[in-house]
């Protein structure tokens, strides 16, 4: 038999096959196009973490020593009840949505301006939670928020 002729064995077949498919997925990872980017002039910056309260289908958060002392503000808010972001938007009003992305699940956590920005793809949401940069397609979900004192709560 020539070279052109040698038969292979199925234990080698495979084992090419399963190669060539795993270098082929490797390679796809790598380029995604649904991958975040840092160009374009972001500067992503992940948020700091506040820990809420759950108590009476409310979210309790304190103000003060945190990112919402200041209008333009923004956290993330850790809590029993779930991960929510948190924006002060005026000297009394505040913006609460779900912190979890409608593209694949990942925590939204980064902010770019008043933009926030989900790490896993790069999805992008404004502060009222309305998708301003793809891949996810719909919008996080709001919630109502009222400010007494040092206190913000999330009405769930």
């Amino acid at each position: 038999m020539s070279d052109a002729e040698t038969l292979i064995s199925r234990r080698q077949f495979c084992t090419g096959a399963c190669s060539a498919t795993l270098l082929s997925l490797f390679a796809a990872c790598g380029s995604s196009p649904s991958s975040p980017s840092s160009g374009g002039g972001s500067n992503v910056t992940t948020l700091s973490t506040s820990t809420g309260k759950f108590t009476n289908n409310s979210v309790q958060v304190a103000v003060s020593g945190s990112a919402l002392a200041t209008v333009g503000g923004a956290v993330v808010v850790d809590s029993v009840a779930g991960v929510f972001l948190l924006a002060r938007t005026s000297d009394s009003a505040f913006s609460a949505i779900e912190a979890v992305c409608t593209h694949e699940g990942c925590t939204v956590n980064g902010s770019d301006g008043a933009i926030y920005v989900c790490p896993c793809h790069g999805s992008r949401y404004d502060r009222d939670g309305h998708v301003v940069g793809g891949p996810a397609q719909a919008s996080l979900r709001q919630y109502k928020s009222s400010f007494a004192g040092d206190t913000v709560t999330i009405a769930l």
